[in-house]
């Protein structure tokens, strides 16, 4: 008497592992796209000039550089500014920072990035500063 084994059927794969696995990185991928897009990407950049008033280290777990200059927009007799707004910013860099602790109270020409939103490791501004000069 002979004896056959009967094969068993194929093994059916789990669709639904795969599935999980694709959307869970399609999610990690958006989230880190997100995350780029908030926090490092560039919206705009260009130069202010104005008054550099305050200039500070500040914040409790993450010291960031912070500042404010007036601009002025309008000027009247004497080159004495009438209207006036304040540009607030962040510095990340050192030494961009030691610059504009030894010019607090001269005119300065600013280059900045403009980010998405301001990130708490970075400063409290989108706006991020990046370069110094003097102007007389």
């Amino acid at each position: 008497m002979e004896q056959t084994a009967t094969p068993l059927p194929p093994k059916r794969r789990i669709r639904g592992g795969r599935i999980l696995t694709i959307v869970v990185l399609i999610l990690l991928f958006a989230a880190a796209l997100f995350v780029w897009w908030r926090y490092y990407f560039t919206y705009s950049s260009g130069y202010r000039y104005g008054l550099l008033q305050k200039f500070s280290k500040r914040g409790n777990l993450f010291k960031t550089y912070e500042g404010e200059m007036i601009l002025s927009s309008v000027k009247g007799n004497n080159n004495v500014p009438l209207a006036s707004e304040k540009f607030y910013f962040s510095v990340t860099d050192a030494g961009v920072a030691q610059q504009m602790d030894n010019l607090q109270g001269h005119g300065v020409t600013v280059h900045y990035k403009q980010k998405n939103s301001p990130a708490f490791w970075r400063g409290d501004s989108e706006y991020i500063v990046d370069s110094v000069r003097t102007e007389q």
